[in-house]
């Protein structure tokens, strides 16, 4: 078929892409290495298309009316097609949408005298008429002469040689379009499961596609909607920061299913159609949130760039589905977490996937502690420990710095800048950046550049990195380490040791500059492998306690309901008088020996959600909610109380999401300051008492504050 005829039946809705085809994911090299075999005349390839009146679910908007008679679909051969409409269109084919288009290969440039392909740039094609856009030629019918008029109006003199051959390059050109494209035929009998079985078999033989990419094809021919299911999943998701592509599904629903990483034929039968309809319902309504849910709250993992491989979600995620949903044990999590960090800074995924998954699949199967047995094949293959000699030359590309961004938000660090602390989630503007200690351009000067390659990975090594927020970090400017690094301990004392840099003001200077790496690497060594040793180091119960269970048990010394932050229930209106009752019960339970505050559930313990709260704060929501929360807190409590003391989540009840604050002890007294009924401040000292914030007496505090407080 020519591509000519190709592209028409495209626009006349004769020729349709199934929905259980990937999205295009060619690249800009793709779309010039076809344009260049084609202008050669090189071979390119072929189409396998399939004639039918029974087509399966199609991509885009148009819908098959049986009245259309037959269709050609087309089962192989969707990239070089969508490439070449885009190309020649300059549109996006009717059966995408700009989403699914990965990479935008329009926009390509061919030089008509050398025939050269290359996207636009500026200094080299501006002033050049010989470099035209590909669907120019074809759309606006650019023909050799008018390139010729346009280099003789600029004063250059053309050869008639030089003529002929831009005429003969911009023919050629044109010709792609009458260039055929051999065309494979499925039977006009054949069934959607034939043909898609057909596809398999063309793609297996290939690299077009992966095993999970084909599996899915396969699962899209018994359930035809389960691609666009498994997106909107996967969007929602996206939103909170956890970004998978679709064969992290598969991957997930094989795990599930048959607790294997590799086998993928496991998934082609139609057999499978209910199994798989069954599993993902669980992984859709719980499964997938829990485990987000899970990590962004106790592996203080916020989004998944921060995840050198996101399959090591898929053991976390088999082994919830294997609990039916159920909520993990303290212990349970704390294990996982800890298997968790060191398949990431041991690298467990980044090779041989399919069979790693396999067995540590078997063992999330048939073992009772799989996460200590997985632990222990991590440790086959490399030592646990870290030591100071791993640091060295080593870039923020390096897991270990994964690692100590979760480290950090572990101990509630807080940006050198703001003093916001690094746990906190609360936007773009506050999302997590680096900073080098040491500025490069002072360190450049210094003979750090790239011409000296062992200096230049020093410096822009890990151990040289700060974490800061976005804003701060846009804002820094490249001042000395020595001054800045003064000023930081200053203004934020403590916070240096918080992020494990040394206070040795000495090793400040730029001359002492490697002995600051060495001794930041001995500490990074030290604290992170600490760290991962204490995440098992607990006497939690085992038994599986639940926040439902907790708030079943209703309030007492260490919990504490509120309904909301600031919407009032009764009135149906907001009341910023509830904020000092938030208040007032944090810096009770501060005061005692710290405890729980739930917002959003009532007395009874029934959840109410923080819906309410949003509508009273402008139609806000979670990143919001926090942010207005610890502003409270930092402008009453302290903004050191309040980084150290205080962590804030926000878990999901059901569809409901509240707001769990946790308070631990504080070390000395916190007075707040409340209004009394004619608006004037009172300084205030609340203590926890039974289920209740009681506030004492002058006599009763100083005899409390000798008790408590006595050292």
């Amino acid at each position: 078929m020519k591509i000519s005829t190709v592209l028409e039946k495209i626009d006349e809705h004769q020729l349709f892409v199934p929905a259980f085809q990937r999205e295009y994911v060619w690249k800009r090299d793709d779309a010039k290495q076809l344009i260049d075999s084609l202008i050669k005349e090189y071979p390119t390839g072929t189409m396998l298309t399939w004639e039918t009146g029974n087509p399966p679910e199609l991509k885009g908007p148009h819908k098959y009316n049986s009245k259309q008679g037959a269709v050609r679909i087309l089962l192989d051969g969707q990239q070089r097609i969508t490439t070449l409409y885009m190309l020649v269109r300059g549109e996006l084919p009717p059966y995408y949408t700009a989403a699914e288009i990965l990479n935008d290969t329009r926009g390509l440039y061919v030089n008509v005298e050398t025939l050269e392909l290359a996207y636009y740039i500026k200094a080299k094609m501006e002033n050049d008429p010989r470099w035209q856009n590909i669907t120019d030629i074809f759309q606006r019918k650019i023909r050799a002469k008018d390139i010729v008029r346009e280099l003789e109006a600029k004063g250059e003199t053309v050869s008639r040689e030089r003529d002929d051959i831009m005429d003969d390059n911009t023919r050629a050109i044109e010709n792609i379009l009458d260039r055929e494209f051999p065309e494979q035929t499925i039977p006009v009998r054949a069934s959607i499961r034939e043909a898609i079985d057909i596809f398999y078999k063309v793609n297996a033989s290939g690299v077009s596609l992966t095993d999970a990419e084909l599996a899915l094809a396969q699962i899209s021919g018994y359930w035809p909607e389960a691609r666009d299911t498994f997106k909107r999943k996967l969007a929602e998701l996206g939103d909170k920061g956890f970004v998978f592509k679709l064969d992290f599904v598969v991957f997930a629903l094989l795990g599930c299913l048959y607790h294997l990483g590799s086998d993928m034929k496991k998934l082609h039968d139609a057999d499978n159609n209910e199994k798989i309809r069954a599993a993902w319902k669980l992984l859709d309504s719980q499964i997938l949130d829990y485990v987000a849910s899970l990590m962004r709250s106790h592996a203080y993992v916020d989004h998944t760039d921060e995840i050198n491989s996101v399959y090591a979600l898929i053991p976390i995620t088999v082994f919830c589905f294997d609990k039916g949903g159920r909520h993990l044990t303290e212990t349970e999590i704390r294990k996982l977490v800890k298997w968790f960090y060191y398949s990431q800074i041991r690298a467990r995924y980044i090779s041989q996937l399919p069979q790693k998954l396999d067995r540590d699949l078997r063992i999330i199967n048939e073992s009772e502690n799989p996460f200590d047995e997985m632990l222990a094949v991590i440790e086959e293959e490399r030592r646990l420990d870290i030591t100071p000699d791993e640091f060295v030359g080593r870039s923020i590309s390096h897991p270990l710095f994964g690692l100590l961004r979760w480290y950090l938000k572990s101990r509630n660090a807080v940006c050198f800048t703001t003093g916001v602390a690094l746990r906190q989630a609360m936007g773009k503007k506050y999302a997590l950046e680096n900073d080098h200690i040491f500025p490069y351009s002072k360190l450049k000067a210094k003979g750090y550049g790239k011409e000296n390659r062992l200096k230049y990975s020093l410096a822009q090594e890990l151990t040289n990195r700060a974490i800061l927020t976005q804003v701060a970090n846009r804002t820094k400017s490249a001042t000395d380490a020595k001054s800045y690094l003064a000023d930081v301990k200053v203004r934020f004392p403590g916070s240096l040791a918080l992020q494990c840099i040394p206070e040795d003001s000495e090793l400040w200077d730029i001359e002492n500059y490697e002995a600051f790496l060495q001794a930041r690497r001995t500490e990074l060594a030290s604290h992170l492998n600490a760290f991962l040793e204490g995440i098992t180091e607990t006497k939690a119960p085992e038994a599986p306690i639940t926040l439902e269970e907790m708030i079943a048990e209703g309030e007492g010394d260490e919990l504490e309901f509120k309904s909301s932050l600031r919407w009032d229930f009764k009135e149906q209106s907001p009341n910023k008088k509830l904020e000092e009752v938030i208040l007032k019960t944090i810096a009770a339970f501060a005061n005692g020996q710290g405890g729980t505050l739930l917002i959003g559930v009532d007395d009874d313990g029934k959840i109410l959600g923080l819906e309410g709260d949003y509508h009273a704060l402008g139609g806000a929501n979670r990143d919001k909610f926090e942010l207005h929360l610890r502003n409270i807190l930092n402008g009453n409590l302290g903004m050191a109380f309040v980084t150290s003391k205080i962590k804030v989540a926000f878990p999901l009840i059901g569809e409901s999401e509240i707001c769990q604050v946790d308070i631990q002890p504080s070390t000395k007294p916190l007075v707040i300051s409340v209004k009394d009924k004619n608006g004037q401040p009172q300084e205030k000292f609340y203590v926890r008492s039974g289920n209740s914030s009681q506030e004492l007496s002058l006599n009763e505090m100083q005899a409390y504050l000798s008790e408590r407080f006595q050292a």
